[in-house]
């Protein structure tokens, strides 16, 4: 087992149905989804780009530069980056707080496993079928092996690099950003 580093952050809802992050290393980011499981984001380091949710609980971040990166949903407002470097501790909600207390408990690392890392890299043609699996979920379908810990779960979600963050979670839970109405603020949106 890998013992990563924790980076928790909490989010606040602004009037303009945006999000502004702050993670406890003093990064910033202000968030915007597009109605679809896609988020824009910009951060206070001059960074920028977008985070997809594809299937069994991946996001896929995009920066502006082009370099796209993976984390991976783990639950309890936790998203585990790279190969467990790094995982992102939402504390802005009921999974997050569930966060505070298992690493209150010295469990919220540690129970990152391999099993749980995002991938390094996907093909194309296996984005697709991420895609695809998401679609599916949303739809009432399964997503093809992620899991769902629950219809609360939110995730945070940022790797190393200034910014870097993912959600993952239950799309439709009732307390936000519902795909079925066009988008709005989740606690779990994209870690």
């Amino acid at each position: 087992m890998n013992r990563p580093r924790e980076t928790p952050y909490r989010d606040e809802l602004l009037a303009d149905r945006s999000v502004h992050r702050r993670y406890e290393d003093g990064r910033e980011e202000w968030r915007r989804r597009d109605g679809g499981t896609t988020v824009h984001w910009y951060d206070n380091q001059g960074g920028s780009g977008t985070d997809e949710l594809l299937g069994q609980r991946i996001i896929k971040r995009r920066y502006a530069d082009g370099t796209v990166t993976y984390g991976r949903d783990i639950g309890y407002g936790r998203t585990v980056w790279g190969q467990g470097e790094t995982v992102m501790v939402n504390r802005t909600s009921f999974g997050g707080r569930m966060g505070v207390l298992l690493g209150g408990l010295g469990l919220a690392a540690l129970a990152v496993t391999a099993a749980q890392y995002p991938p390094v890299s996907l093909s194309p043609e296996e984005e697709e079928e991420l895609r695809q699996q998401a679609q599916s979920s949303s739809s009432g379908g399964s997503d093809g092996g992620g899991g769902d810990s629950g219809g609360d779960s939110d995730t945070g979600g940022t790797g190393d690099t200034g910014g870097d963050s993912g959600d993952g979670g239950d799309w439709d839970s009732g307390d936000g950003w519902n795909s079925d109405d066009g988008g709005g603020w989740s606690d779990d949106d994209f870690g």
